[in-house]
């Protein structure tokens, strides 16, 4: 093989002979060449082309977690609004059923207690008003929720109504039981009247303060009003004896216990057990010695017996 090099600047020419395995080694490089270029540029597609299919399919696992993660969300939210929906029905019911409570209670009270129906109506809506101002800068709440906020602003009325009701209530319940009325004993019977009478001792006449209810011993002795106790204690001639004070210049006193159940500054109330039935001091037998006061002077019991509870 020869190989002819030309020296284009000055025009010679050289003239090489290749001869033996330095002749197939330059073949082979020869032929070789376009082979190798091939096979590499071939690798290099192949490459290009798994590294873009592994990016692709990382890109893809990454979306598909994301739309997995974002669903799980969604499903969360779901579950959350729907408990809470169904809490807020739930509560709504409640108020509504209280709200209804609310005004049977009040209509009866008013009833029971005589009150002018035209001023606690709990069959209407409570009155409300006042001027509108607007309030563009609130968000408007959905209509469940509102009809809550209404109940609850209907049941805080209702109340106030109720409080009111009750102070009245409560205030003519003091008043009556402030009265005096009935009898000092829940079981027994009259034995001596108020005025002159045969003293039991003596035989002679004798001036009688109160009136005698005769029962058996340890039965209770009961406050005919209420007050507060101004004595509890041992008495001349009256053994152990309870005054109550009622107010309004009304005092009464029970006499010849047997065992007191009340001490000095007690507030007791109408029908409460004070003492109980006994025959100590000047007395002949268990019964109960029962006086009444009126601004400081000693009156007949009878008329304030015969009253009855209102």
């Amino acid at each position: 093989m020869k190989l002819i090099l030309v020296n284009q600047r000055y025009g010679h020419s050289r003239t090489i002979v290749i001869r033996g395995w330095l002749k197939g080694l330059l073949s082979l490089c020869l032929l070789g060449a376009p082979v190798a270029l091939g096979y590499l540029g071939y690798q290099l597609a192949v490459s290009d082309s798994d590294a873009n299919q592994l990016v692709s399919q990382e890109a893809t696992e990454k979306w598909q977690q994301k739309l997995d993660e974002q669903s799980q969300t969604l499903a969360q939210l779901k579950r959350n609004a729907e408990v809470q929906l169904e809490a807020l029905t739930t509560r709504l019911a409640t108020l509504q059923a209280r709200m209804l409570r609310l005004d049977a209670l009040g209509e009866r009270l008013t009833t029971v207690a005589d009150l002018d129906t035209s001023e606690f109506d709990f069959s209407q809506p409570p009155a409300a008003g006042g001027i509108l101002i607007s309030d563009s800068g609130t968000v408007s709440t959905p209509d469940f929720l509102f009809a809550i906020d209404q109940l609850e602003n209907d049941i805080a009325r209702r109340s106030e109504q109720l409080e009111t009701l009750s102070q009245l209530i409560n205030g003519q319940q003091l008043l009556k039981e402030a009265e005096i009325a009935g009898r000092p004993v829940r079981s027994g019977w009259l034995s001596s009247g108020f005025g002159r009478r045969a003293d039991p001792f003596t035989g002679a006449m004798a001036w009688h303060s109160g009136i005698d209810f005769a029962g058996a011993a340890g039965g209770p002795i009961v406050s005919v009003g209420a007050g507060v106790v101004t004595y509890a204690g041992d008495r001349d001639n009256y053994g152990l004896t309870v005054e109550v004070d009622h107010g309004n210049g009304y005092l009464t006193r029970y006499a010849h216990a047997k065992e007191l159940k009340v001490e000095t500054g007690d507030i007791v109330t109408q029908g409460q057990t004070i003492a109980l039935i006994g025959s100590t001091g000047r007395s002949t037998g268990p019964h109960v010695h029962f006086e009444v006061y009126k601004n400081g002077r000693v009156v007949d019991p009878s008329s304030y017996i015969r009253r009855t509870h209102r």
